[in-house]
């Protein structure tokens, strides 16, 4: 409804209290703290780095512990797990808590040792793996890897190019060392285009039996294996046995540590919060003996404000007058209902300070709209029922997701009021069900429409998206006249708010009662004779002000009709706009097409207990993504209407969101004393 004032003030305060000032603003969470050089060579600034980067370091190493404990032993996570929100804890169990910080540190770096030493004996495995895959082709082979031969005799293990047998290779090496007469050529394996295999000759002729087998591509083994291959693979099984064990007790000993997961999401809380007030620390201005500080607060609580650091720790807080470059952050503040719509806006960009906050208005045409291009009360129960279930069952949900599921909620129920206006349950799930399994035959629909039946009359609910669209669009330029006269600009009103206001309602009176428009419209629009005079009285007379006032900052004539000319060419854009509602028709129809399109293909298989489980498998898979499409595309259409044609015509966005100095907090909230 409105954008909260905002007042900046200053607090002084003995230094020795600034930690514990701090402290009592951050859990307050109303100030937004502004960083001010001063430029005062007796102030100075304190040096937090280390402890802050200390405090930030255990944060990290608690959620790493965390992490850990999540993989190894998982928690029980409810269906609505994810809405639940943070744990609260009350001051008296978190103090006790924090008094243990060491110890609960400890359990975390017991953790996360043992998972780096569960991630060293997986490197080992992994090692061992691959020495045995590399040692399988060399199975056969009876003596070291390293063998070179004896006394008298040379040894030569490698692989040789090509693929090849024992002859082959033999005749090969005869060829190019004939005088070998001693020669012994065993082929160990053979994969992709090489030979492996272990050549034995006396030691004179080594040289020649070795010369032959480079001609053959000859090259040693590149395994660092020392020993008989068999042995090592085996002592590679040995080892991977031990570390799969060793495994296996580092897991139980971090399975042991999973009642402390609770401590740690507390401790890593705590020390993230402190880290926080740290950093604030480190740039607020100070001197030997006082501290100085700066930001915004709600102008209501600084009163309260003021009174609690007074009275607490005998501080100076004063109220000062806000510079001319500077620009108040902004917080909304809009009744139960309008909140929940607050981050449609938010997307879009928060209202300056001066300026008019939209939500309230935009809520209820948000709501409105979502439900005419969903339009169906069975998927707006669903939908109302379902949020309203995870409201009460997670009322700790963050402010976010709470804001979100209340907008869903009410949105599902404009889609349950409009389904009944429009006759639309399901699709027509209760007619197909009456006739495929009970026989029903009558010609009229069991749930008929309280208003009427888009699908049959298409036209009708045309010229209805039409005009609740003039009516959204007319808001949004009244919303800008509102403005004009609160800033005292009568001429702006006049010029640009009822000038447009007469020329657009003189051309819709003209255009109602014209054949063109009554045959698209399938309406008859009959007015009394009066109203065509006045008609054409407002678009003329709206019409000349415009070219006259519209281009009104230009004191050449000329130039000022022309733009004024040129503006009259706008009311093309307000065609399109009002063009634009026909989604409403559009995502509405697509709704209860597709789900008559369900309903019907479940009833092809007929009544009877088969035809009957085959219609409710089609017709629950059918409705889930029907649902799903749907809504998302409501969503996506109705934030379009309200950023491109609601907000066209008088909004700007431009604010800084109020970034309160607060507890940011992860896992849990404490539970403040009465």
């Amino acid at each position: 409804m409105a954008v909260v004032d905002m007042q900046k003030i200053s607090i002084c305060a003995h230094r020795s209290n600034r930690k514990a000032i701090l402290e009592t603003l951050q859990s307050l969470g109303i100030m937004q703290v502004v960083i001010d050089d001063l430029d005062d060579p007796e102030l100075m600034k304190m040096d937090t780095a280390d402890a802050r980067a200390r405090f930030e370091k255990n944060a990290d190493l608690a959620d790493q512990a965390i992490a850990v404990l999540d993989t190894y032993v998982p928690e029980k996570a409810g269906l609505l797990s994810g809405f639940s929100g943070k744990k609260l804890i009350d001051k008296e169990a978190y103090s006790h808590i924090i008094d243990t910080q060491t110890d609960i540190m400890a359990e975390a770096r017991e953790v996360l040792r043992n998972e780096k030493a569960i991630s060293e004996c997986n490197g080992n495995i992994l090692r061992d793996e691959n020495q045995i895959e590399a040692l399988v082709p060399w199975m056969k082979l009876d003596v070291p890897m390293s063998f070179n031969g004896t006394k008298k005799t040379a040894a030569f293990i490698g692989t040789v190019s090509g693929v090849c047998d024992e002859a082959a290779l033999y005749a090969q090496i005869r060829e190019k060392a004939p005088e070998a007469d001693a020669l012994s050529v065993n082929v160990l394996s053979t994969e992709n285009d090489s030979t492996n295999v272990f050549v034995l000759c006396l030691k004179e002729e080594s040289e020649e039996v070795e010369a032959a087998l480079r001609a053959a591509g000859f090259a040693r083994p590149s395994q660092a294996v020392s020993g008989v291959p068999a042995r090592e693979a085996e002592r590679c099984a040995a080892d991977i046995e031990k570390q799969k064990a060793e495994i296996a007790g580092l897991e139980e000993e971090i399975r042991a540590k999973a009642p402390t997961r609770g401590d740690l999401r507390i401790v890593a809380d705590y020390y993230r919060t402190r880290a926080e007030k740290y950093r604030l620390l480190g740039t607020i201005p100070q001197s030997r003996n006082v501290f100085f500080l700066e930001g915004w607060v709600p102008a209501d609580s600084v009163d309260r404000v003021e009174t609690l650091l007074t009275t607490r720790y005998n501080a100076v807080v004063e109220k000062e007058q806000k510079q001319e470059e500077e620009v108040e952050p902004t917080l909304l503040h809009n009744n139960k209902y309008s909140e929940n719509y607050e981050p449609v806006l938010e997307s879009y960009g928060l209202p300056q300070h001066g300026r008019v906050d939209p939500t309230f208005l935009m809520s209820i045409f948000y709501c409105f709209f979502f439900g005419m291009m969903l339009s169906d009360a069975g998927y707006g129960l669903m939908m109302a029922i379902g949020c309203f279930v995870v409201l009460k069952k997670c009322p700790r949900m963050g402010k976010g997701m709470k804001k979100m599921l209340n907008m869903f909620m009410w949105c599902g129920v404009s889609t349950t009021f409009w389904g009944i206006m429009f006759g639309g349950f399901f699709g027509n799930v209760i007619d197909v069900v009456a006739q495929t399994f009970f026989g029903y035959t009558g010609a009229t629909p069991i749930l008929k429409p309280l208003w009427f039946d888009p699908l049959t009359q298409p036209m009708r609910l045309l010229v209805w998206c039409m005009l609740f669209g003039l009516i959204h669009l007319f808001t949004g330029l009244g919303i800008k006249g509102y403005e004009y006269l609160k800033q005292g600009d009568v001429v702006g009103f006049v010029s640009d708010i009822v000038a447009w206001y007469a020329f657009l309602i003189g051309l819709i009176l003209i255009l109602l009662p014209t054949d063109l428009f009554q045959n698209i419209a399938q309406m008859e629009f009959n007015f009394p004779a009066f109203v065509a005079p006045v008609a054409k009285f407002l678009t003329f007379a709206g019409m000349i002000v415009i070219v006259l006032m519209s281009g009104r900052a230009n004191k050449n004539w000329g130039l000022r009709i022309a733009l004024g000319a040129y503006d009259i060419y706008g009311v093309t854009s307000w065609l399109s706009d009002v063009l634009s509602y026909s989604r409403l028709l559009a995502l509405g129809l697509a709704t209860g097409v597709i789900a008559q399109v369900i309903n019907t293909m479940g009833s092809m298989f007929g009544g009877g207990p088969i035809g009957a489980i085959l219609f409710a498998v089609i017709f629950l898979v059918g409705t889930v993504l029907n649902f799903a499409i749907n809504v998302l595309g409501a969503y996506v259409h109705t934030n379009r209407l309200q950023y491109v044609e609601f907000f066209g015509k008088f909004y700007d966005g431009g604010g800084e969101p109020f970034v309160p100095f607060e507890v940011k907090s992860k896992y849990i909230d404490v539970k403040e004393e009465a």
